[in-house]
């Protein structure tokens, strides 16, 4: 109790202080006042980034809680304290104080070093302009291409609703969270003004990001856990050392001086070659010539890339480019591909070389018309030209012909790279978008005609929505059109009736297109005046405004003409199918997790072998109540080896009432897409994996509704830019026993060759790959389970009874003799095992065990109150050690002959 009772207390008291300081302040309503800071007596934070882990404060308190919140370290720390009680001293301080402080030396500059990484980047990205925001600051942004919030602690602008510091003032209207510039927000054209409300840790992408957790790699907790068997054992050995004394005189203390005399049996240096050999990994993973530029942000659990068996992954943007493409354009009767779009072209040609004619059926020809006009209007992109990149922008006085509108020089940003894709393909068939500011779009004809429409209204896109509108007014013509583009499940109930959107939305789907509806619906001078009066009057609402809003503009969305159906295909990135098929082989099990819709999801699982060719797959039907999971529960149980697809809907209803249940069938299954997925169903998903099973998770991603997700898991990969999967991970599990003598063979002697093993590779990197079975063998945590540890512990005690009862009874009867021949075959038995592990010999490895005997040998020219010169000089101590030696280690060698003969590993085959 004496080891257990300070450290669970202690440990419990420092949680719950963590605990209160991480509560998170009450929030209030935020006023701002423009030009009179001495009304405004609040104190708001910088706006800047600290993803600093500790402080010159807190850094040594918070480094040694990490360490000794493990019982390996705080038993190394309890033992060396105990030598400060006199009647447990058993030797000099040093002997226990120096491999703790060196171990704990070690651990502080690796820590240091990461933490120096983490200010330099904070330092880089704080130097910026933006750091020097503050609260009702006024802001100006002129250039088109400057992102003006950037990483995760980034500012706020509140946009004024004129473009221009000298435009005439808008309609006076109360501010909404539409009129709100958000993090990671481009200003594509024109200049916005905007005032700053939100800086720091009060951003909302800060306030929706977990505070992030100190990951610990299962080999810790494994090692954890071991130390305390042993510890146990020790306990144990000491009791039995007592009770053959009879328990006479102060036995209380001969106990606890016996379990400190029994401490060498937990290995110190065991702590110093796992840190620098997490270290050695870390590093080697950034020098990876296969993929360059990946940086390790935490040099403590990458072992754990050899543990992992759930591999949770975003869609957009990790599986695939998030590079969209046009692909098909459907007008309900007629359907038109990639090899089609000549037609399409040559129709659009037409119909702008001659006026259009009134009919009362429309031919195919102004139905195409009308559905790319539609498509070129409605969206939220901006055309930006390369004199406006590099600063030369228009005047705002500038002439229509003195613009330059040529193609070589055109790019186009938008916020959702699906419009981008629409837009480009208008572009391909001749009616392409040329100008755009807040009042006004540009379109050229095929013939090189500018058509002018000016922007009445704009209804963003947004989640609970899932649609966009927007109403314009042409100039030529004067008509006034409203516009609309959305999801199915959201245009379904407001175009006109139809027979055909439904299963043409289905079939696309399943081609892993992502589809988008568009309609539209002409609207009379009257009707645009009176919804803009009551639009007007709804926005100056104090009360339930967004609901009023809303309520005025599902008004207008009725009985709307659907004009057709778009798909467009998100390309899978760069060899996405052999990765995929390589982790499965692997016996990792991966999770697709994405926002999009079922059968976009089902599709791109399939196309990109998430799910394999031969295997089925159980579509999981939507439930909304407790019955309805139970009934389809039990239709999934009855399936077997088959992939699950389930919605985001469907998935929390199932965690509601059946969470055990759910989570032991789904972890059954070979893969698993979890489709209209939130960024906090991915974390709780991956929480769920971590407390229902013992597995490893690592989550992968790219965008910032995947960061709770990388948080949450055991291992979080995240993709910058256009990264693609490149490799798989895999490290070989490492097998890992008085005075001066004492530091020197658990920091010196033995240290070298124990870390050299971060060396060794059981097959070839091209053989890993070739054969990626061989990683379940790395999952099954064979290499340190009971059983082999009970083996190093049998072959501990067989070889320290042969070294110090052969030197003792065999050989010698002086002591210093003893000591020279036990502690020299001590070493060469230590040098000799480590070569017994190494599957694959390194230069680095015998260079280890040379520098380790020089050491040793070296060393013993300063040892003279150990050993006798005279007598080690001799050649009988050198045939006593070599007999010592070769008794302790030729049975091992012939054991492991004679396994890998007649049962060798799997690796072992494959090389031979």
């Amino acid at each position: 109790m004496i080891f257990f009772l300070p450290w669970s207390l202690s440990r419990s008291c420092c949680e719950c202080l963590v605990h209160t300081c991480r509560r998170k302040k009450e929030l209030k309503v935020r006023t701002v006042w423009l030009g009179h800071p001495e009304k405004c007596e609040e104190k708001y934070p910088k706006n800047a980034i600290k993803n600093q882990k500790y402080n010159i404060v807190t850094f040594v308190p918070g480094v040694l809680y990490q360490q000794f919140k493990f019982f390996l370290n705080l038993y190394f720390l309890v033992v060396a304290c105990s030598q400060f009680v006199p009647s447990l001293k058993i030797g000099y301080l040093y002997t226990y104080w120096a491999p703790l402080g060196f171990v704990l030396a070690v651990t502080m500059v690796r820590e240091a070093v990461d933490e120096v990484r983490r200010c330099r980047r904070d330092k880089e990205m704080n130097s910026q302009l933006y750091s020097k925001l503050t609260v009702r600051g006024k802001v100006q942004v002129k250039s088109s291409d400057i992102q003006i919030t950037m990483k995760s602690k980034q500012t706020g602008l509140m946009y004024d609703l004129c473009p221009q510091e000298d435009c005439d003032p808008p309609i006076h209207e109360s501010l909404s969270i539409e009129n709100t510039l958000w993090a990671s927000t481009v200003v594509a054209s024109g200049t916005v003004i905007g005032v700053v409300i939100y800086t720091g840790k009060e951003m909302r992408s800060v306030l929706n990001t977990s505070q992030s957790k100190n990951k610990v790699g299962l080999l810790d907790l494994e090692l954890n856990r071991l130390t305390k068997a042993l510890f146990l054992a020790q306990v144990v050995l000491s009791v039995v050392m007592v009770t053959l004394q009879g328990f006479l005189g102060p036995w209380f203390r001969n106990l606890f001086r016996f379990v400190v005399l029994f401490s060498y049996i937990i290995p110190i240096s065991l702590r110093v070659n796992l840190d620098m050999g997490k270290s050695a990994y870390g590093w080697m993973i950034m020098k990876d010539e296969n993929i360059p530029g990946t940086v390790v942000r935490t040099s403590t659990i990458p072992e754990e890339l050899g543990r992992l068996v759930y591999l949770l992954t975003d869609k957009t943007g990790t599986l695939t480019q998030n590079e969209m493409v046009f692909k098909r354009l459907h007008l309900g009767t007629v359907s038109y591909g990639m090899d089609t779009m000549d037609e399409i072209q040559s129709h659009i040609i037409q119909s702008y070389a001659q006026p259009p004619a009134p009919k009362v059926r429309k031919s195919v020809s102004s139905r195409i018309h009308e559905a790319v006009k539609a498509i070129a209007l409605c969206h939220n992109v901006t055309p930006v030209y390369e004199s406006c990149v590099n600063g030369a922008s228009t005047e705002p006085e500038s002439t229509e012909a003195d613009q330059d509108f040529s193609d070589d020089n055109r790019t186009y940003q938008a916020s959702s790279p699906d419009d981008v894709a629409l837009v480009r393909w208008t572009e391909s068939v001749g009616l392409t978008l040329v100008n755009r500011d807040l009042t006004s779009l540009q379109l050229k004809t095929p013939a090189g005609h500018i058509l002018t429409y000016y922007i009445l209204q704009i209804f963003p896109f947004t989640s609970e929505s899932k649609r966009m509108g927007i109403i314009v007014r042409e100039e030529a013509t004067g008509d006034i059109t409203f516009y609309m583009k959305g999801a199915d499940v959201a245009m379904a109930s407001i175009v006109q009736y139809n027979d055909w959107l439904e299963e043409e939305c289905g079939n696309m789907a399943r081609e892993g297109l992502r589809t988008l509806v568009v309609a539209k619906k002409s609207l009379t001078e009257e009707q645009y005046q009176d919804f803009e009066s009551r639009y007007n009057q709804a926005k100056l609402s104090i009360h339930d405004r967004a609901l009023k809003v809303a309520a005025v503009v599902e008004s207008l969305e009725r009985e709307m003409e659907l004009l057709c159906l778009t798909g467009v295909e998100d390309q899978l990135q760069a060899d996405v199918r052999p990765t995929l098929e390589l982790l499965r082989n692997a016996g990792i099990k991966i999770w697709m997790l994405t926002g999009d819709k079922l059968e976009t999801a089902t599709c791109i699982a399939k196309s990109s072998h998430l799910v394999s060719r031969n295997q089925d797959i159980h579509v999981f039907k939507p439930v909304s109540n407790r019955g309805e999971a139970h009934l389809e529960l039990n239709a999934f149980r009855r399936k077997h080896d088959c992939a699950l697809v389930i919605s985001g809907d469907s998935l929390e209803v199932c965690l509601r009432y059946y969470e055990h249940e759910f989570v032991e069938l789904a972890c059954q299954c070979p893969a698993v897409v979890c489709c209209r997925c939130s960024p906090t169903q991915k974390a709780q998903i991956v929480r769920l994996l971590q407390q229902h099973t013992d597995n490893r998770t690592c989550a992968i991603g790219d965008g910032g509704n995947d960061v709770s997700m990388i948080q949450a898991a055991d291992c979080g990969i995240g993709i910058e830019g256009k990264a693609v999967f490149s490799s798989i991970f895999y490290f070989a599990s490492v097998p890992l026993y008085q005075g001066f003598l004492m530091v020197g063979y658990a920091t010196i002697y033995t240290m070298f060759p124990v870390f050299s093993l971060v060396l060794d590779q059981d097959v070839k990197p091209e053989m890993a790959l070739l054969y990626p079975e061989l990683y379940k063998d790395l999952t099954k945590g064979r290499s340190l389970s009971f059983k082999t540890f009970l083996i190093w512990v049998l072959i501990s005690v067989y070889q320290g009874g042969i070294l110090m009862y052969g030197a003792l009874v065999l050989f010698d009867q002086e002591f210093v003799h003893v000591v020279a021949i036990s502690f020299t075959a001590l070493i060469l038995t230590e040098l000799l095992m480590v070569a017994l592990t190494v599957r694959t010999w390194h230069w680095l490895m015998v260079v280890a065990e040379l520098i380790s005997l020089g050491c040793y040998l070296a060393s013993l020219a300063f040892l003279n109150e150990y050993f006798d010169l005279s007598f080690i000089t001799t050649w009988v101590f050198l045939w006593k050690v070599c007999v010592i030696t070769l008794v302790s280690c030729l049975p091992l060698y012939i054991i492991k002959y004679l396994k890998r003969k007649f049962s060798p590993p799997s690796y072992s085959k494959l090389s031979s």
